[in-house]
């Protein structure tokens, strides 16, 4: 089944049990790379960024409001909210707009995002490339 940006997120950041590793092998590509409100990195600069997020992040919602694949299903289009509940018990809320690439086997191979924050305090303006 290709991967989703809802299910990734399920599997990196509300699945605590869930091996890092075993998450980002399910739904990512080994040559993955991502860019986030204009700036690129690469499958290891992403795995330190959610290692990052594991340690802030105690539980979320995501809302996924638009999801578009293409009929070749590599192209993939999606924008959602992500509400999350820090450790810390402060909350923050991201819209998420993203286009992506998967590869024949329906991992992502590149994905760009922009990130709106919702709510939350300053410091979490820039969670969605927090490392």
């Amino acid at each position: 089944m290709p991967a989703t940006i809802a299910t990734a997120l399920t599997d990196l950041l509300l699945s605590p049990d869930l091996p890092l590793d075993e998450a980002l092998d399910r739904h990512f590509a080994p040559d993955y790379r991502q860019r986030t409100d204009g700036v690129w990195i690469d499958r290891a600069g992403f795995a330190e960024h959610i290692a990052h997020l594991r340690g802030v992040v105690a539980d979320g919602t995501i809302r996924v409001h638009d999801e578009l694949a293409g009929a070749d299903g590599v192209r993939y289009a999606e924008r959602h909210t992500i509400d999350i509940v820090k450790a810390d018990g402060s909350t923050a809320s991201h819209e998420v707009y993203v286009f992506a690439e998967r590869a024949p086997d329906g991992r992502f191979v590149r994905l760009e995002e922009v990130t709106l924050m919702v709510a939350g305090s300053e410091a979490d303006r820039g969670l969605g490339s927090a490392r």
